[in-house]
């Protein structure tokens, strides 16, 4: 699995969302680098990791379990945004002893329905026409997504190969098919009872007052932290106030 080290201390691990790779972190790994060594990693079928034959939270999870044994971490902090808040929760029901504090930014342990149907038929499009330039992908993404920071997200993971076209890093056949998985509901045994802190964007939806039974039920301890104007993308949009936040969660003595 791909990854990137930087910093001395506690060891944190930062997982990045769907269509994303380690480096959408990079900010918040910056941030805390006086304080902990941090993990930027890539999610399998994501970056420069390998594919699976199939995605499932599951699968993803036994992939970040299978990188801490191999590099002897017993014990450290997830943090996660998305897809990769998603993946850091599930860690923590199923190993809670693997996880000392757990940051999940901008998602529930919830099912959602679907709604990226725009964005994959524009990476599709993208891989039809395969593009000899990364604006050439943008002008075909344009017929399909509106946002330009969107646009701009997914251009990170594009990769120019040796013909000089460029397609996507990310495992796009894999993510398509294994989409509903990604989507699922949480569930579990057991509550995980260390200290949690969910980071909603003010503008974002994918934290709604009717999760809020679903996040005690599976993370007693769980606090909200709502940051103001932004929305899904608050690493981005808000990034000093995201990594401070964060930061603060994650050296207070409590974890409050």
């Amino acid at each position: 699995m791909q990854s990137s080290t930087q910093g001395e201390g506690p060891d944190v691990i930062l997982l990045h969302g769907l269509f994303g790779m380690g480096n959408n972190l990079g900010a918040l790994a910056r941030a805390l680098q006086d304080d902990f060594r941090v993990h930027c990693l890539d999610l399998p079928n994501h970056g420069r990791s390998g594919w699976l034959e199939t995605m499932t939270l599951e699968s993803l999870a036994d992939g970040i379990r299978g990188w801490l044994r191999e590099r002897g971490i017993a014990r450290a902090h997830l943090c996660g945004h998305s897809l990769g808040g998603k993946v850091a929760m599930r860690i923590a029901l199923d190993d809670p002893g693997q996880v000392d504090r757990l940051v999940v930014a901008d998602i529930a342990p919830v099912d959602y329905p679907a709604h990226h149907d725009a964005i994959f038929a524009a990476l599709q499009a993208v891989r039809d026409r395969a593009p000899r330039s990364r604006s050439e992908a943008e002008t075909v993404m344009r017929d399909f997504i509106v946002e330009e920071g969107v646009r701009q997200f997914l251009l990170l993971s594009l990769a120019r190969g040796e013909d000089g076209r460029y397609q996507w890093r990310f495992n796009l056949d894999g993510l398509l098919r294994d989409y509903g998985a990604a989507r699922g509901r949480l569930e579990a045994s057991a509550p995980f009872t260390g200290p949690v802190l969910f980071i909603k964007g003010e503008n974002s939806d994918y934290i709604l007052p009717q999760h809020r039974e679903a996040i005690e039920s599976l993370f007693p301890a769980a606090r909200l932290r709502v940051l103001q104007g932004c929305g899904h993308w608050l690493h981005a949009e808000q990034p000093r106030l995201f990594n401070a936040t964060v930061r603060r969660f994650l050296l207070a003595p409590q974890g409050g």
